[in-house]
């Protein structure tokens, strides 16, 4: 079923391409074709986009707090917290990377200004920070009516809300405790069934909005498209192979190389699915036979951050969300890309681990920060390649920090923890 929709998702995005460029090499200027990106073409693609922006709130409340709930803190200790400062580390070391090839390259800097047109008006924008300063924003994250912060969209103060709720859950161990989480739990799962119905209507979204864009600008969205995929699997590949393969061998005590080698299987896995949480089953068997971690510490990692250690989806994030910016030339100065930098790490934690889960993200960043959340249309028709490129090195960051976690556990079984034949170097 995910292969057919990947399939109509490309299907309409050729579709939608290839009548725009031929609409907008025939007649440019036409009084019908303007009449038919406003009136037919935007207003499908601008209902994809509300529906996705509809499901933001109650999907990052409950995706965070389940994963914060999950990790149990009052009883793990030193092993959750361990993994917490892993994860928000080599997240954060993720998002920095893309930020930085995306203002050294600019993928976004050339796409024609036309691109612009009505956008702006489509969806209104969350009302951004009234100041830049490092104490306001940090005085701005704690919101004082959390509601109010998500009618108004205001994410930072949204997640910081669901994150604190979520360890207060984790923390109260009573028999309506764990009626809350189940409901909340439930509250997920019911949301993302509301996007799976929602992402049936992605291709005529995408064939709208990509018709749209190619009839007023032209080949030059194409162009600046392939920069922007560039720029994303160049920045997965480094994280992949350059940070994690460093972490591994200077923190985690083996040998890079066997590492790639012993997870071979989950990251197949992983790259056909598009889904860490599909990919959890093959990664659980992978740390247990192949880098024979102790089962408390892999069951645990591998199992929460299937949810929380979302960091190629984080680098995604913010590689995406400042192409737009520069494609729709909205300037965002170094405290802008600061705040877009803490949003995806934190985003990182409650971006649901199934295809597609970074969208909502990626709209509610966008409305935030200025830019028009329609702009997000430009990007849909690549998304699954790049779902699966960066649900590949989720898993992999997954499988990177149980081996990291692994190696500073005092109470580590020595049969346990000895590293496989097929590496080179013991692993505790």
């Amino acid at each position: 079923m995910r292969k057919q929709a990947a399939v109509h998702l490309v299907l309409a995005l050729t579709i939608g391409a290839a009548l725009g460029l031929t609409a907008n090499a025939i007649a440019p200027q036409a009084e019908w074709l303007d009449i038919t990106v406003r009136y037919v073409a935007e207003p499908v693609g601008k209902v994809f986009i509300r529906a996705l922006l509809m499901l933001v709130i109650p999907i990052m409340f409950s995706a965070l707090v389940m994963g914060i709930a999950e990790l149990d803190l009052a009883h793990l200790g030193r092993l959750g917290v361990r993994t917490l400062g892993y994860t928000t580390l080599v997240s954060l070391i993720a998002v920095v990377l893309g930020i930085t090839l995306v203002n050294a390259i600019e993928p976004g800097s050339e796409l024609p200004r036309e691109l612009l047109g009505n956008a702006r008006s489509a969806i209104e924008a969350a009302p951004l920070p009234k100041s830049t300063s490092a104490i306001d924003l940090l005085i701005g994250v704690v919101p004082s009516n959390p509601l109010a912060a998500a009618a108004t969209g205001d994410m930072l103060a949204w997640l910081f809300f669901s994150l604190f709720f979520g360890i207060g859950l984790a923390l109260t161990k009573t028999p309506k405790a764990e009626v809350l989480q189940q409901a909340i739990a439930g509250l997920f799962d019911v949301c993302m069934k509301l996007m799976e119905l929602v992402l049936k209507l992605a291709p005529f979204g995408v064939g709208g909005l990509m018709f749209a864009m190619t009839a007023r600008v032209g080949l030059g969205v194409l162009l600046q498209l392939g920069a922007y995929v560039g720029v994303v699997v160049l920045g997965l590949g480094l994280h992949l192979f350059v940070v994690y393969g460093a972490g591994v061998r200077w923190l985690g005590g083996r040998s890079a190389l066997g590492f790639f080698r012993d997870i071979r299987l989950a990251l197949v896995t992983a790259f056909s699915t598009a889904s860490s949480n599909a990919t959890l089953p093959t990664a659980l068997r992978v740390a247990d036979e192949n880098l024979r971690l102790p089962s408390h510490v892999s069951r645990f990692v591998l199992t929460a951050g299937a949810t929380m250690n979302q960091n190629g989806t984080a680098l995604f994030e913010g590689v995406t969300v400042l192409f737009l910016a520069q494609a729709y030339g909205v300037e965002l100065g170094l405290p802008q890309q600061g705040l877009v930098m803490l949003i995806c790490v934190l985003a990182g934690i409650g971006t649901a681990g199934v295809p597609a889960g970074s969208l909502p993200v990626i709209a509610m960043i966008l409305t935030l920060l200025g830019v028009p959340a329609e702009a997000i249309g430009l990007v849909l028709g690549v998304d699954r390649l790049l779902d699966m490129c960066r649900t590949t090195v989720n898993v992999a960051g997954d499988l990177a920090v149980a081996v990291l976690v692994s190696k500073g556990e005092a109470d580590l079984d020595p049969t346990e923890a000895r590293a496989d034949k097929n590496t080179d170097t013991p692993a505790g």
